[in-house]
């Protein structure tokens, strides 16, 4: 009897800490890298794109644009929203392109994604 009054204690005190921790876990960050397919990043261990019409091509044939930072992580662009859309269009114009993305991280399973607020070319 007594872990069950405990227990109902506890509950509000433990989803609270549960629902900060999940807040936690996303911080908005800038990050540097290339815009490149997914394809190539993955199967070819580029450090930079081959050249910007191959990533454009890529894209307009469905594969995914990632940001490749120098680090070697990759950064897989997705929406907040549901159904979620995909961030091609969003990426098309720096395609092959070093760029500073800003946005919310998020961090799962040894992935990285990024939910873009701001996207510019590179200095």
């Amino acid at each position: 009897m007594k872990i069950r009054k405990a227990l109902r204690f506890a509950m509000p005190f433990l989803f609270v800490a549960a629902v900060f921790a999940a807040e936690q876990a996303t911080k908005t960050m800038t990050v540097k890298g290339y815009v490149l397919d997914s394809a190539c990043a993955f199967t070819k261990g580029l450090k930079k794109p081959v050249s910007p019409e191959c990533a454009v091509a890529c894209a307009k044939a469905g594969s995914p644009l990632v940001i490749l930072a120098p680090s070697g992580t990759i950064y897989w662009p997705i929406a907040d929203t549901t159904p979620s859309s995909s961030q091609n269009d969003k990426l098309l114009p720096y395609a092959g392109k070093s760029v500073t993305v800003s946005g919310k991280i998020y961090d799962r399973g040894g992935s990285k994604a990024i939910v873009i607020s701001k996207v510019e070319t590179a200095e």
